[in-house]
């Protein structure tokens, strides 16, 4: 073997090591969550987990697999429940967030909605009512003017061009 080759061989070997290597070599804090992000995340995995409990329950309900007796007893306990995670998942989305007043968090949301529908009345991709009635209107056009009628045979459409039947094969 050459001396080159020996070299691109080794070079090729350390580059694989290391993209190998790569993940135990990383910083850990990167993948390190704080304890607030997973107290954030429990509380909505939670709150999740309560709101799809209630829209099984009542399902259930209306299929008349709960007993009449028993649902509304069991859905105030999961509202319970829920609400008591609504209010810790408030209470620590206000801790997290930065105190402002509500004038300026009324005027932003304001801001966010005319913004959205600014850019939805900017749209080009948007037709008006006329435009679309007019393309249907000349493809209907454009229709009829390749439509010879139906065949005598088998009832089916035929074209102007059609010199017989594509369906029965008779004479038109």
């Amino acid at each position: 073997m050459e001396l080159g080759s020996i070299f691109l061989l080794l070079a090729i070997l350390i580059l694989t090591a290391l993209f190998v290597a790569r993940p135990f070599l990383e910083n850990r804090r990167m993948l390190a969550v704080s304890a607030e992000e997973q107290e954030l995340s429990s509380l909505m995995a939670e709150r999740d987990r309560l709101i799809t409990t209630l829209q099984e329950l009542d399902f259930d309900q209306t299929l008349g697999k709960i007993p009449a007796d028993d649902y509304p007893a069991m859905r105030a306990e999961l509202m319970q429940h829920a609400a008591s995670v609504l209010r810790k998942l408030d209470a620590f989305q206000a801790a997290q967030s930065t105190p402002t007043d509500a004038e300026s968090r009324i005027e932003a949301v304001i801001a966010a909605h005319r913004a959205d529908a600014a850019a939805h009345s900017a749209s080009p991709n948007l037709e008006t009512d006329d435009m679309l009635e007019e393309r249907i209107a000349s493809r209907k056009a454009a229709r009829k003017e390749k439509s010879a009628g139906f065949c005598s045979k088998c009832g089916k459409p035929v074209l102007r061009s059609d010199r017989f039947c594509p369906h029965c094969g008779s004479k038109i």
